[in-house]
């Protein structure tokens, strides 16, 4: 397993955000995180990229306990939800990848913006393009250190049904031509069963991690996942 997480429990002031979580990702999944909004999912990330350290239980990278060494995070590229970007800002595709690169390698930066098909693009000015181009440009920023694992909040909230099949076409190639190991979270569900292997179910705890296929062909299953989510909805309104 490159990822492995155990018990994993974290708590706002007396309110469980995530409860006992286990599960764990091998090498070349494509893991698709589904569950309503509320449910945990970036209460999850954020514990993954080390960004929330009070929880409980153990997230270890590649065998080792992300608590003990921060070195996993170089072998890991991520895509947030949605980034706000200043019109304004003076600085090209290619300059906000270079800024990104632990190496100086030109090289390194035309491969990866030709892996998000902005290769053309990549003289524009960020503030130029449009909501879909920009996200094209993190993923392009992410895999610029060559990850093993790239790790994606939400990325299509916001983007056009055109953009959004272009990402989900660029991210299935960077699973199975580069072989990347991918954990996104998507409320996309037909996206999520055309494109993941595997898939963790989560509210709060996880009630399902296994096949995809084992998860949209189980008709109780998927009438647990709506009922829970319309539930989830109708708190938050």
């Amino acid at each position: 397993m490159i990822v492995d997480i155990e018990n994993l429990s974290v708590d706002y002031s007396g309110i469980k955000a995530l409860d006992k979580i286990s599960f764990g990702i091998a090498e070349g999944d494509f893991l698709g995180i589904i569950g309503p909004n509320g449910a945990g999912k970036s209460t999850l990330f954020r514990c993954m990229l080390g960004l929330h350290t009070g929880y409980d239980g153990t997230i270890k990278f590649f065998d080792k306990d992300i608590h003990e060494s921060k070195k996993y995070l170089s072998q890991i590229g991520y895509v947030p939800q949605k980034p706000v970007i200043d019109k304004n800002f003076p600085a090209t595709i290619r300059e906000i990848l270079a800024m990104s690169q632990h190496s100086n390698n030109p090289k390194k930066i035309d491969d990866a913006l030709q892996k998000v098909w902005m290769h053309e693009l990549a003289d524009r000015r960020i503030g130029d393009l449009s909501v879909g181009q920009q996200q094209r440009v993190f993923i392009a920023k992410a895999l610029v250190n060559s990850p093993k694992i790239l790790v994606l909040d939400e990325p299509v909230t916001g983007i056009d049904m055109y953009n959004q099949d272009l990402f989900f076409q660029i991210l299935g190639d960077l699973n199975k031509k580069e072989k990347i190991s991918i954990i996104w979270s998507s409320h996309d569900l037909d996206a999520v069963e055309r494109l993941a292997n595997k898939v963790a179910c989560l509210n709060k705890t996880l009630f399902f991690h296994g096949i995809s296929e084992d998860f949209f062909s189980d008709e109780e299953m998927m009438k647990k996942y709506s009922e829970t989510s319309m539930q989830m909805h109708m708190h938050h309104h």
